[in-house]
């Protein structure tokens, strides 16, 4: 079953009327449509990002199966997080943050100081069907890579990401079975978020705000806040 993203008439109109810059992605060969920049990205350390909320914390599974908490791929570097399906074929949705990763990774991979500081986070919104060996296919060679931490990751069950997805304020609808208990994810509204190297939440982008540049700057910018507080102590 494919995932519907929830996105608002606005939001959608401006989707549509933007031209298409079509890629395709290994996980399904996917045609994805990405919104088009039509601004520059204002210069790292040009503004500041305010801590929006805690990154939520719970129990989650990696290739090796072990359970580990979240917080060890949310905490001591940036991190760019997103929840997906690994099924998913919206041109709008996951695979548009996996495509949007791939562009970030290759640009973070060039800058000499966010290469060692940044890692990408892909956490699955299905447990049922996404397995940490599904996760490991779905990741591809990026699973696999050593040059830049990108961990695709799932849970046990449902019961144990409901509280990691109402804790980032991610929303979904979850489906029951005939005795009530959740079993699965259903629907969900593109969020990607960007955590710093404390744990905090300090961007979230939409589908419509997916734009590497500006992405990579925000990076920037967490790095030179850093820095600066550092030198103050």
């Amino acid at each position: 079953m494919t995932p519907v993203i929830a996105l608002g008439s606005a939001c959608l109109a401006l989707l549509l009327a933007l031209p298409a810059a079509a890629a395709q992605l290994e996980p399904g060969k996917t045609l994805v449509t990405r919104p088009q920049q039509s601004f520059d990205a204002p210069a790292a350390g040009s503004y500041r990002l305010p801590v929006i909320q805690k990154a939520s914390n719970g129990w989650v599974f990696d290739g090796n199966w072990l359970p580990r908490r979240l917080s060890n791929y949310t905490n001591g570097r940036i991190t760019l997080l997103s929840f997906i399906y690994t099924y998913c074929t919206d041109p709008i949705g996951c695979p548009l943050a996996y495509e949007t990763f791939v562009d970030v990774r290759a640009r973070v991979l060039k800058d000499r100081v966010l290469r060692e500081r940044v890692r990408f986070v892909s956490l699955s919104f299905d447990p049922s069907n996404d397995t940490p060996k599904a996760m490991q296919v779905y990741g591809g060679r990026y699973a696999k890579s050593t040059e830049l931490p990108w961990s695709f990751l799932t849970t046990y069950s449902v019961d144990f990401l409901k509280p990691i997805l109402d804790g980032f304020g991610q929303d979904v609808e979850v489906e029951l079975d005939e005795r009530g208990r959740p079993t699965r994810t259903r629907t969900h509204m593109l969020k990607v978020f960007l955590i710093d190297e404390v744990g905090q939440v300090r961007e979230i982008y939409s589908a419509a705000f997916l734009q590497p540049e500006v992405m990579v700057n925000d990076m920037r910018t967490l790095v030179m806040e850093r820095s600066r507080a550092e030198q103050a102590q």
